[in-house]
């Protein structure tokens, strides 16, 4: 018998998969159906979270087709970002050259996995034929009056006198030189997310095939509040603070307000007063604290009073104004008005600092003396403190007091969201560049559709110091204004690499299109994606920005759609030893030394098997093992008889061994293409295979007495279920039977609903709820004709003797329990 040579079989199969163009995109009259994993980062390596990914969407894919869909299966690199320009700077090679060998070596892992990708259909978002039409996708933008241009503060390391990322600061420090980070105000691009604040959190209704949890932290990152803006005036100055509230009808209760250290005013409030250098000294500490460090619950509280105070609009009272770690620029205005007797973390602030407390808000049963609170009262009830407000119910008071405010020229009605505006601007290399003249005369004006795509220049210098090595290329600096031809500069930023990865799904559709960004009819077929996975910390960002450019492409009449994914899967990660795989806890499991020892087959469907696509996977060296062993049995198994199945007939008499053959034939069939098509529990599918499988082995044991034209169906049955989640070994199977088709082409079979009823069932007897025999009979027996072939059971009679029968359970197809005494 032939060995299970997985090494010679998966080389052979990919070669002829490859040669025979077996996974090439089709499109007809037939339903399609896409399927994408996202495409990673050419980092190189291939890691278990990657095998994981792929080898989900490439079941869906390869069954999908089976089941006769036209499938769109593509696969790509976001190869654009921080890496690639490190190792330019650390080992002097360009990005370009760094980016371009890894993706060979990441794509020749693919293909040793044995994933279903149509390589014609690559894209890489570096790669000049992609990024131009990005930066179409921005001129558009920028028509439309989405993209514009203000100052922000970046991180910036005075000693390397360079822009950081957040994840080049460490402990405030810069990671190449510990020089301490500071901050620098720079112009930067943004694009207008918040114009579509509103449709993409009205939408999110409509993602039918999308988890609760990633929906709701869609919203939670949009964050719509209904609410008031009041204004609030500063005493001795023209200037006026204005927030948003979400209740207004606390606003008798403000008894200080906050504003956030970056807020604008801080400097000219604090300028010539004895406040001013440590106000400035706090504001600089803060800087080198992200948002989550400076808002998370557990962290303390700290403020700082600047010597000013504004103005009540209602009680007409002087009140201080702070400044905060718990108040961010980005949110709102900037600026909080403070109810501590009613808000928990105003409260905790308010007693830290010795600040007056206000109740404006009592229980309707009085069970709280809001005079002497411990902690904020946050319920509803009735109003007091609140002039002609006093008395009423505090939902009804939300609504007259916002009417008030409006009516009075204090406020007005308002709603805010949460989501902030997208930075795009990055000051790398190593990125799409904004395709921006800078004029003297015209000012800020979009490159010329027809002269797109502003190139990456070639001669630049990477020293990790100064301004975007881009500044180094005079090539690329001098150029002529698109509206006046006069001498001009071009802009120095690149694009944030989410702006990449927010369209490739739609260039799929259409990718070696040089005249357009995709064809619109091209599109329309393909779109919107029919599954999408990924991994779940991609849930926010990724998938807004993503939902962003859809919607946008879509109002300017270039998508068919409005939406990119129809449904979301987000895997769980690949533990080892209860932790994610690092090299840092040297729990990293290599899919190359796997592939190696076991083969991509025992890879993929160990990580199938281990756990359900959407829950954290727990490595296992003896499950991967099991995995291996399980494919021999196959491999063995179908050796063994695929000689005995050649050249037979139909044989439709059954035997009762064949009744339960075909049996599990077909209850494995509904059961794997169930698991497969609505749930994904590719777990149980492959479980299910498995007790195929062992009958296969329990029923060949019959020797001459097997009705060979069953054992056929059941060894053809087994290796199409087993090929979208081993495909060489099927394949290999495959031909061996006598086939000459791939087996990824044949049609997926369906189950016959005669064989799944069983002429006989076994029964289990009970005595006192023990079980004392299992007996096999017909299964359309009625509840007395069970009840009396049990009690006339020679063994049950004799344990029965001489008692007394209190009553017989009878649960039909199942068991008798006989109760007795």
């Amino acid at each position: 018998m032939p060995k299970y040579d997985f090494s010679v079989i998966e080389k052979k199969w990919q070669d002829y998969w490859e040669k025979n163009k077996m996974f090439e995109t089709v499109e007809n009259e037939k339903e399609k159906y896409y399927v994408l994993e996202m495409f990673p980062y050419p980092s190189g390596k291939l890691h278990m979270g990657h095998v994981r990914n792929y080898s989900i969407g490439d079941v869906v894919a390869r069954f999908k087709k089976m089941k006769g869909f036209n499938v769109l299966h593509p696969m790509g690199w976001d190869s654009f970002g921080l890496p690639a320009e490190n190792a330019a700077i650390k080992h002097g090679i360009h990005p370009n050259k760094w980016t371009w060998e890894n993706i060979e070596e990441m794509r020749d892992q693919l293909k040793e996995l044995g994933i279903s990708y149509d390589w014609d259909r690559e894209v890489a978002t570096c790669h000049p034929n992609y990024y131009k039409w990005t930066q179409w996708i921005f001129v558009q933008c920028y028509k439309k009056g989405l993209v514009y241009k203000k100052k922000y503060p970046v991180n910036w390391c005075p000693s390397c006198e360079t822009v950081l990322a957040n994840e080049q600061v460490v402990g405030g420090k810069c990671e190449r030189c510990d020089s301490v980070v500071g901050k620098k105000d720079l112009e930067q691009w943004y694009f207008k997310i918040t114009d579509y604040a509103d449709t993409l959190l009205k939408d999110i209704e409509d993602l039918k095939g999308w988890p609760e949890k990633v929906k709701i932290m869609q919203k939670n990152w949009i964050g719509k509040s209904v609410g008031a803006e009041v204004e609030f005036k500063i005493d001795d100055s023209d200037k006026t603070l204005n927030v948003f509230t979400t209740r207004p009808d606390t606003i008798y209760g403000v008894t200080y307000m906050v504003l956030a250290p970056e807020h604008p005013y801080v400097k000219e409030l604090t300028k010539g007063t004895k406040q001013e250098e440590s106000v400035k000294t706090f504001v600089e500490k803060l800087q080198y604290l992200s948002e989550v460090e400076r808002t998370a619950t557990n962290v303390e509280k700290e403020g700082m009073f600047v010597g000013k105070y504004a103005i009540n609009p209602l009680t007409g009272k002087k009140i201080p104004i702070y400044i905060a770690n718990y108040v961010l620029m980005d949110y709102g205005t900037g600026a909080i008005m403070a109810v501590p007797a009613h808000d928990e973390r105003d409260f905790e602030f308010a007693k830290k600092y010795d600040i007056e407390i206000v109740p404006v808000i009592k229980p309707k049963d009085d069970s709280i003396d809001v005079n002497h609170l411990e902690k904020a009262y946050t319920n509803e009830g009735i109003m007091l403190n609140s002039g002609s407000f006093d008395g009423i119910d505090s939902k009804e008071a939300l609504v007259q007091m916002s009417d008030y405010l409006e009516k009075e020229g204090l406020g007005k009605k308002t709603i805010n969201f949460r989501l902030r505006d997208w930075l795009i601007s990055r000051q790398r290399y190593w990125g799409t560049p904004i395709p921006i003249v800078h004029c003297e005369d015209c000012g800020s004006v979009p490159v010329d559709e027809k002269d797109l795509p502003v190139m990456l220049p070639t001669d630049v210098v990477f020293s990790g110091k100064g301004e975007s090595p881009l500044t180094t290329s005079k090539e690329f600096m001098h150029t002529k204004c698109p509206k006046c031809g006069k001498l001009a500069k071009r802009e120095t930023d690149t694009m944030d690499t989410f702006v990449d990865s927010s369209w490739y799904f739609l260039r799929y559709a259409d990718p070696l299109n040089s005249e357009e960004v995709f064809g619109y009819e091209r599109a329309k077929y393909w779109m919107d994606v029919d599954q999408y996975i990924g991994g779940v910390e991609h849930a926010i960002l990724h998938l807004l920005y993503a939902r962003f450019f859809t919607k946008v492409l879509h109002d300017l009449g270039y998508s068919p759609v409005s939406e990119p994914f129809k449904n979301l899967l987000t895997q769980g990660m690949v533990l080892k030893d209860g932790a994610k795989m690092s090299k840092s806890k040297g729990n990293v499991v290599s899919p190359k030394e796997i592939i190696e020892k076991y083969g991509a087959d025992t890879a993929r469907l160990f990580i199938l098997f281990a756990a359900p696509p959407e829950r954290d996977l727990e490595w296992s060296d003896t499950g991967v093992e099991g995995c291996f062993r399980f494919l021999n049995r196959v491999w063995r198994v179908v050796d063994e008889l695929k000689d005995s199945i050649s050249d037979v007939k139909e044989n439709n008499v059954y035997t009762k061994e064949d009744k339960q053959l075909r049996y599990m034939i077909h209850t494995t069939i509904k059961r794997v293409t169930e698991d497969v098509e609505g749930r994904f529990n590719f777990n149980t599918a492959i479980s299910a295979i498995m007790e195929l499988v062992n009958e296969i082995y329990k029923y060949k044991e019959l020797g001459e007495k097997c009705n060979r034209g069953l054992l056929k169906e059941a060894l053809e049955t087994l290796i199409i279920l087993l090929a979208p989640f081993a495909p060489h070994v099927t394949e290999e199977l495959w031909h061996s039977i006598g086939y000459d088709t791939s087996v990824h082409a044949h049609e997926w079979p369906r189950y016959e609903k005669d064989a799944i009823v069983k002429d006989e069932v076994q029964i289990v007897i009970q005595i006192n709820g023990k079980v004392k025999e299992k007996i096999e009979v017909l299964a359309t027996l009625t509840k007395e004709e069970l009840e009396k072939e049990a009690l006339s059971n020679e063994k049950i009679a004799s344990f029965i003797d001489g008692k007394q029968i209190i009553k017989v359970i009878v649960v039909p197809k199942k068991l008798v329990n006989i109760v007795a005494k």
